[in-house]
């Protein structure tokens, strides 16, 4: 423990997006083995708020609305006479909080327009890659040069997780990387299970598995529809099965043909038709849901993240962005299964694919079958 850290007040700006704050996770931990006589808050926004449920790394958690203001959270923080506060995302907003917070001393990576917020501002680490989103463009030439340029493949020490632990490590804590953490509590998987009607299925011994077709940051994130359904049907020919297809609201109509397409395939057995929760989940549901499966198959998305820190085995998509950098779980890690193709053009960071999504397209539902039976075989 170090020096004088019992009774110390931690402040802790989360990060804003899902997968983001699974991803923060081995620093909160490292943070709380460093002091484990101080007292921990994590400020994250509403939307988060159900992620850190019983989480061992932190005694409290504050949160706020999208629509709230600066000046009203920091005045709202002061009262927690915090001693230190650690700023996770690069946002001056998010260092501005912290210093209106009078917090003496505030930690954060150094960046434009929010030096004068922090008392240390911090260096990136040797190492950091930063995810330069390529324009159509260099997109067209990159593929015009493609027989002459090799596939890009980052160390794994340029994961993002370690970008986090290097902030924890400025205030003491080991910067050696650890497996993300979410914690599910006792009885929500059981809830879960009673709520969608999934307690037959599971007494009669069909083992539940996930899926997972959207992702939030757009279509060039997105395996093809019709390959996660090639997919879906081998396995459950091969081995009897329930798929939970997740989602989010607006990904109903995409998850409706899914789950109508698996059921067809799956003929008259109730017990095998998938279970459509596409906006059906809270954040709490959502973590409990993917504790249940045995293997989720999915994107590279906020559920993807969840999942590997939940202990649920992932076989992942990946096309415009990098498993190097954001994959799940911890780097290398053997229990998930990452699938990319690698063109000339990939990472490119892009929302949507300005030219014939060949990232995606040249990764066959075979590969993805072959995965999940791999993992399958492991767990059993």
């Amino acid at each position: 423990m170090s020096q004088g850290s019992t009774g110390r007040r931690f402040l802790i700006r989360g990060v804003n997006w899902l997968g983001d704050a699974v991803m923060t996770t081995p620093a909160l931990l490292r943070l709380r083995e460093a002091h484990p006589g101080a007292q921990f808050t994590l400020l994250t926004p509403a939307k988060l708020k159900d992620l850190w449920q019983n989480h061992p790394a932190l005694d409290a958690v504050e949160t706020f609305e999208s629509g709230e203001g600066v000046f009203s959270i920091g005045r709202r923080l002061r009262a927690g006479k915090y001693d230190a506060g650690l700023v996770l995302p690069n946002s001056p907003r998010s260092a501005m909080e912290v210093w209106l917070a009078r917090i003496p001393q505030r930690v954060g990576y150094a960046a434009h327009w929010r030096r004068w917020f922090l008392t240390q501002c911090v260096l990136q680490r040797p190492g950091a890659v930063s995810m330069h989103k390529r324009t159509p463009a260099e997109v067209h030439m990159l593929v015009r040069q493609s027989p002459a340029r090799k596939p890009v493949v980052y160390p794994s020490f340029a994961h993002h997780i370690h970008q986090y632990l290097h902030l924890a490590g400025q205030l003491g804590a080991n910067p050696e990387a650890i497996a993300p953490l979410l914690v599910v509590p006792d009885g929500a998987t059981d809830q879960f299970a009673e709520k969608f009607g999934l307690t037959k299925a599971s007494a009669g011994g069909v083992p539940l598995l996930g899926l997972n077709p959207a992702a939030e940051y757009g279509p060039a994130k997105r395996w093809p529809e019709e390959r996660f359904v090639e997919t879906a049907v081998r396995i459950q020919r091969t081995r009897p099965c329930r798929w939970l297809v997740f989602g989010l609201k607006a990904d109903l109509e995409l998850a409706t043909r899914i789950c109508s397409a698996i059921s067809e395939a799956a003929g008259a057995n109730p017990a095998l038709h998938p279970v459509n929760l596409a906006g059906k989940t809270s954040l709490a549901e959502l973590c409990a849901g993917l504790k249940l499966c045995r293997v989720l198959l999915t994107n590279d998305s906020g559920p993807m993240h969840v999942a590997a820190a939940l202990g649920t085995p992932v076989v992942a998509i990946f096309g415009s962005t990098s498993p190097e950098l954001t994959g799940p779980g911890l780097p290398g890690d053997s229990q998930h299964q990452l699938l990319s193709s690698r063109p000339p053009c990939a990472p490119c960071f892009l929302r949507a694919c300005p030219i014939d999504f060949r990232c995606m397209r040249d990764i066959g539902a075979e590969r993805a079958v072959r995965a999940l039976l791999e993992l399958l075989l492991q767990i059993d």
